[in-house]
């Protein structure tokens, strides 16, 4: 009989823990399943959709069409041409989950975490706490940075522990400061700060994801022509490098990762193609003040400027990627046969006014820094703008067309990393609290005194970013050193955000980047560490040594900007 089991999937679905392989539910007797494509009506679509149909093999129905000729073209097939079981949603995995799920072991799982923080209530004494905050603060945050860090190991979310930590951590505070009216001010300055840099991801969010919808990135994608293995490695870590100086590393993996979908077959040469976007994410990021987030934080913060960082930053970022593109085009999988490109690429349509869309939005990222310029305004009130212009825009040009609402930005909003905010959200108070408690200052003091120069400690930040979040790592940074100890532009603040722009790169699990590549092509660590880790270490450290050269020969990128009045002091 014919298996029930059509649903839509977008390009960026990830593999659920939660059902078995394909192999484990053929191995408990299930007849195997086959997949047909069928297309959907415009009224169906989503961005990037494709409806997948499941069917028995001994099926009595006339067989369905073939499979792809590249089945790893779309997510949710695997490479014998079997359905993935995300997309199995039909008796077969509602047999094995009636079969598996043991309501007991959540309950459990629920009463003990409960038990757990009421035990912990009430072993921290009240008193105990004001006498101690600063251990109490320390430990707080050890545990629930350790929740973080083993997120996939204890199932929790580390938007969610981020949250409660931060929550804890101003407790703690309000009980340890000379009064809870201090504490409260402090927390009022603190989320001052923090709520700009929330509100700017979440403009920008929105407009690379409306951008998305109406497919604007296919002007860069359909420019892409040749099939040379060695020639297309440096293609595309060329294009993600500028790409990700005007969108996030985030955005431009996921962007480019799909392109690589439809233009390479599964391989390994496409898994490096993988950590090449990777390595550009990273690198393109750190020279702009939006590339990444850890850079936007210290743009708006005050310690770097738009122009300083761009001439400051390009040439050792653009090292940081030619040297491992250089190594690995030395490898056998960048010398092999010309890739076969896939019909997919050719399939896809922009939507209607995709161009415009893409062009205004765009033009509302780069506008930023000119409006903080122009107005003295903070970047995240240019962003709003921005995100302003294109909802009026997009609203104009779909009005009365009920099948276009995915392009307009209320549904954006229900698709940007709403999570992922909270996660920064969560993080920036928690570091803030360390901050208001002098914790971070101690810190500071004590590396200054153990490490007396300042370009080991950047450096030694951008290694540590490779295994702890960079934005925890930028945000204590910026906690420990003010603008006194070192003013804007210093050679120690462009360090730092390369360093931890860049760094994330040697381990897959140190970015945004390296995590969505890890999901999109179930990629695992151990072959990234062996295969990509020290290219990125080659480059990183490379990078590091160009920007020390360049500042001591005094040299950096020359522009005309520097020309123009209003965006030098940008």
């Amino acid at each position: 009989m014919v298996l029930s089991c059509c649903l839509l999937a977008g390009t960026r679905a990830a593999a659920s823990p939660s059902f078995p392989s394909s192999a484990a539910i053929r191995r408990r007797g299930h007849r195997p399943l086959t997949v047909s494509v069928v297309p959907l009506s415009p009224s169906q679509q989503w961005p990037h959709g494709l409806r997948f149909c499941c069917a028995s093999s001994t099926s009595s129905s006339p067989p369905p069409p073939a499979p792809p000729e590249e089945p790893d073209d779309y997510e949710l097939l695997d490479t014998t041409g079997n359905c993935d079981p995300l997309c199995s949603v039909d008796e077969v995995s509602s047999q094995y989950f009636e079969a598996n799920y043991k309501p007991k072991n959540d309950l459990l799982k629920a009463l003990t975490i409960i038990g757990t923080a009421l035990a912990g209530a009430a072993a921290i004494n009240h008193s105990w706490v004001a006498a101690n905050q600063d251990i109490a603060m320390v430990l707080v945050f050890a545990i629930g940075y350790a929740g973080i860090i083993f997120e996939e190991s204890l199932a929790f979310n580390k938007s969610g522990v981020a949250l409660l930590m931060a929550v804890c951590l101003w407790v703690i505070r309000s009980i340890g400061a000379p009064s809870t009216d201090v504490a409260v001010q402090e927390l009022s300055q603190t989320t001052s700060e923090v709520s700009e840099i929330v509100f700017f991801l979440l403009g920008a969010m929105t407009v690379v994801e409306i951008v998305d919808a109406h497919q604007g990135f296919k002007l860069v994608t359909d420019n892409i022509s040749t099939r040379n293995p060695k020639t297309l490695l440096w293609v595309i870590g060329i294009v993600t490098f500028f790409l990700s100086s005007i969108l996030d590393n985030l955005t431009s993996t996921i962007v480019m990762v799909s392109l690589l979908r439809k233009l390479v077959p599964p391989s390994e040469y496409r898994k490096l193609l993988g950590a090449v976007v990777v390595i550009a994410a990273n690198a393109g990021g750190a020279w702009t003040p939006i590339g990444d987030v850890t850079t936007t934080m210290l743009w708006i913060h005050g310690q770097i400027t738009t122009l300083k960082i761009m001439q400051g930053l390009f040439i050792p970022s653009a090292v940081s990627l030619a040297v491992p593109l250089a190594l690995m085009s030395l490898t056998s999988e960048a010398n092999g046969s010309s890739q076969k490109s896939s019909s997919l690429l050719s399939s896809e349509q922009m939507a209607p006014r995709g161009q415009l869309v893409l062009g205004v939005g765009v033009g509302a990222l780069v506008f930023v820094p000119i409006f903080k310029a122009l107005t003295g305004l903070p970047p995240f009130m240019g962003m709003l703008l921005g995100l302003g212009i294109l909802w009026i825009l997009t609203d104009a040009i779909h009005y009365g067309d009920a099948e276009r609402q995915r392009l307009k930005v209320p549904q954006a909003l229900s698709r940007i990393d709403t999570q992922g905010i909270l996660f920064f959200l969560g993080i920036l108070l928690s570091v803030g609290s360390l901050e208001s408690a002098g914790i971070l200052r101690q810190l500071a003091n004590y590396l200054d005194a153990n490490i007396p120069n300042a370009d080991l400690i950047a450096s030694a930040i951008g290694v540590a970013s490779a295994i702890i979040d960079n934005v925890p790592l930028v945000a204590a940074t910026m906690g420990m050193y003010d603008l006194t100890s070192f003013p804007p532009d210093s050679d120690f603040w462009q360090l730092v955000a390369f360093c931890a722009g860049t760094g994330g790169s040697m381990l897959i699990i140190g970015s945004a980047a390296g995590v969505a590549f890890m999901g999109m092509e179930k990629v695992d660590f151990f072959w990234y560490f062996r295969k990509v880790s020290g290219f990125a270490l080659a480059g990183y450290a490379a990078g590091i040594i160009s920007y020390l050269a360049a500042q001591n020969l005094h040299l950096s990128l020359p522009t005309s900007l520097a020309e123009i009045p209003f965006i030098s002091g940008s």
